[in-house]
């Protein structure tokens, strides 16, 4: 028997299934001007603190091993790419980078501060974009970004950034319209906005341009990619996608644990893509 899982509540993102409507990204945004306090402790500019550090990292559900010992570094302003085939562990790896889920056991740190302990100095500074769009379904596109703006604490409740965001993906003429009216790539881009609402210093992306079309992917590829002052860790099947826009890559097998972890440019693209194909190890 494994130790003790160590969970944060009967917090609805915790959960697999989809979240209902009335529950978005809210139990883990803190307003920026709340964080007046936290400049102190935030990393200076220069500073060489890793945007993300694992070490001895896993994670368990119950009594089931899901994350195995996983250990990586990955220096501010880059981008970490994580691929593995499905079951393999890769959305909870966000999860909990994301702070909407607790570690079982090792140690996991985000520009220095350590989770679960230090995670409210990191929520105003993360842009989390998973399988849930964490929109309210009955409210419309403007009005679910001026939401996400006020807890943010922006200046007009994100008015001009708001404006800016719908432009460049294609929803300036859906304004009002419902989320619930909405096409599944519709509400991508729209969550693509929300992720991106406050300007995050850490970008987490789990298979960001899911249910897009080419025009939709090619909208947004822009606005989700590389920019001075962002850190990225990025889930994808697309393994071409990964090596070309990662720093590095962090492969998990179909037991939770490092097939390999690389600089993107060292990584054989024939052994990335064969890691869909092995057989879990046994442990």
């Amino acid at each position: 028997m494994g130790p003790r899982v160590v969970r944060n509540g009967p917090h609805w993102a915790e959960r697999d299934q989809p979240v209902p409507a009335e529950a978005p990204f809210v139990a883990s945004v803190h307003p920026v001007a709340d964080h007046a306090t936290d400049e102190a402790s935030a990393p200076a500019e220069g500073d060489a603190t890793p945007a993300l550090a694992l070490a001895g990292f896993s994670q368990a559900y119950g009594e089931s091993w899901v994350l195995r010992e996983l250990a990586t570094e990955l220096p501010a302003g880059r981008t970490l790419a994580v691929i593995g085939p499905n079951g393999a562990g890769k959305s909870t790896l966000l999860r909990v980078i994301a702070t909407l889920l607790r570690p079982t056991a090792g140690a996991v740190s985000v520009f220095g501060c350590e989770l679960p302990r230090q995670a409210w100095k990191l929520r105003g500074r993360i842009g989390y974009l998973g399988h849930a769009a964490l929109l309210y379904r009955d409210l419309g596109a403007a009005e679910n970004l001026r939401f996400h703006a006020r807890l943010f604490g922006l200046p007009d409740d994100g008015a001009p950034r708001i404006e800016e965001l719908l432009e460049r993906v294609g929803l300036a003429h859906r304004v009002t319209t419902r989320v619930g009216e909405m096409s599944a790539g519709m509400i991508q881009r729209l969550a693509i906005c929300r992720a991106l609402l406050h300007q995050p210093e850490l970008l987490i992306l789990d298979e960001p341009l899911a249910n897009l079309d080419p025009a939709g992917a090619e909208s947004v590829a822009p606005l989700l990619g590389p920019a001075p002052g962002r850190s990225r860790i990025l889930v994808t099947h697309d393994v071409a996608a990964a090596l070309a826009g990662a720093d590095r890559v962090l492969a998990l097998d179909r037991d939770g644990g490092v097939a390999f972890d690389q600089e993107a440019a060292r990584v054989d693209p024939e052994r990335a893509r064969a890691i869909y194909s092995e057989a879990p190890l046994s442990r």
